[in-house]
């Protein structure tokens, strides 16, 4: 069963009639051989919602004569009372067992693990009438999805291309990995929309830009899983985490080890290469972008104004823009978001992506301790790389300078650019706006001041 109606309801009364009704749905779905409780003996159990799933459960494995084995999804997002009420009346199940009719196994299927179900200041408040947090101490075992490996999602896509004829070239495949790195959900989603909306005809090979533009409409459509990310970026332990991450960043605190569990286990995160990053290019395309859309729509600068006549991309008249809007109203904005830290970077890439929305793409590079950000812009097939830096020192920009030569010397690139945000006290807008040219064996390096 399904808990997602009930979510957010914090009041058992409210909560605990849904999932009466879920409970009912499912028992149909699946044409148990007994009858369903009458309306009466529901509504006698609801009347004391402290035992009103318990009771509901302790009949339903009265009825069956095989072991009760019960899946409730979206099991983290009950709320406030009623998620503590629903754990609580799950252990006295347990503890009963042996006295009186229970489910024989619970599987709780969600992104948080039980023991981070309830950790706002409110909802400790919560739990507090209870006296103990005994409620969360339920968990037999823990079990975390794996993300699928390549040839795992190789053969996942070729069961469709037997079960249809309908061929994947190599090229969406590894995409389709690239993008989710093997995430169960995303790598779904992903063939689903391809198959079911965008690529209708069996006869017809999904191919890359298939993969691509089904990334598109996942984001734009906010599907649950993704509006389900998005909720949890307003959590105080994933600002912590994700904050500095975004700054380019370390992050510091009494909590980290907590919060970074918490954020891995989510999926949000993963530790690469010794370091902490974002875990897939759909999460760093996805969390950027949310965060700075409401910005972004409120921008009322428009592509044309930054494409030149022979269709390219004008990045010096964008980068003028960009520091005068950074004057003028950027720098004020910047303080809006709820990733304050990080609000100067998320300016930016509001400002770039409301530009780029008409025709070009902005690829974001993102990790704990880097100390710095690189946004690329993909344009009608130039690329340009921008790194991101926090003027700390006189040492900053010549650092940031040579982050960039070493990109173009690798990526046989002759341009690169720097935007170094100023944001000392008492430092006035004469000194912290510049544009200089740094010259280099590697190529030409733009520096921007802010």
């Amino acid at each position: 069963m399904d808990l997602q109606r009930a979510r957010e309801q914090a009041d058992p009364s409210l909560a605990f009639p849904t999932l009466f009704r879920t409970l009912n749905l499912a028992q149909q779905a699946i044409g148990v051989p007994w009858a369903l409780p009458d309306e009466a003996q529901q509504q006698a159990w609801l009347r004391d919602p402290a035992s009103a799933i318990a009771d509901y459960l302790r009949w339903l494995a009265q009825q069956s004569t095989k072991p009760l084995v019960l899946f409730l999804d979206e099991a983290d997002g009950l709320v406030g009372c009623a998620m503590v009420s629903f754990l609580t009346q799950l252990r006295e199940l347990y503890v009963g067992r042996a006295l009186s009719p229970a489910p024989h196994s619970i599987v709780l299927v969600g992104q948080r693990a039980i023991r981070d179900y309830a950790l706002s200041e409110e909802e400790r408040q919560t739990i507090a009438w209870l006296g103990t947090t005994s409620p969360f101490n339920i968990t037999a075992e823990t079990q975390t999805l794996e993300p699928f490996t390549a040839r795992e999602v190789r053969e996942l896509y070729l069961k469709h291309t037997r079960q249809t004829g309908q061929s994947w070239s190599k090229k969406a495949v590894a995409l389709a990995y690239e993008l989710s790195q093997g995430h169960p959900w995303l790598t779904n989603a992903l063939a689903e929309i391809c198959v079911e909306r965008l690529v209708r005809d069996r006869t017809r090979m999904i191919r890359g830009e298939d993969i691509e533009a089904a990334k598109e409409v996942m984001i734009q459509e906010r599907r649950t899983h993704i509006d389900s990310l998005v909720a949890r970026l307003h959590e105080e332990r994933v600002k912590r985490v994700l904050g500095p991450m975004l700054a380019g960043e370390t992050a510091e605190g009494d909590t980290l080890h907590d919060d970074f569990a918490y954020v891995v286990g989510l999926g949000l995160v993963t530790h690469r290469d010794g370091r902490y990053e974002i875990a897939n290019p759909i999460y760093r395309e996805v969390i950027p972008r949310v965060l700075t859309f409401e910005r972004q729509a409120q921008l009322p600068h428009r592509t044309a104004w930054y494409v030149k006549e022979d269709g390219k991309l004008d990045l010096p008249k964008l980068m003028t823009a960009w520091q005068e809007f950074w004057r003028e109203d950027g720098h004020l904005a910047a303080e809006g978001f709820h990733y304050r830290e990080a609000g100067p970077h998320l300016m930016l890439m509001a400002f770039l992506q409301r530009i780029l929305n008409g025709g070009g793409k902005l690829d974001r590079e993102y990790a704990l301790g880097k100390g710095a950000l690189d946004l690329l812009i993909t344009w009608k097939g130039e690329r340009h790389l921008i790194e991101v830096k926090v003027r700390r020192d006189e040492r900053s920009e010549r650092k940031a300078v040579e982050q960039v030569a070493r990109y173009l010397e690798g990526a046989g690139r002759r341009e690169g650019w720097v935007v170094l945000f100023d944001l000392r006290k008492g430092v006035g807008w004469k000194k912290k706006l510049f544009r200089r040219k740094v010259r280099r064996a590697e190529g030409t390096i733009w520096v921007i001041g802010c």
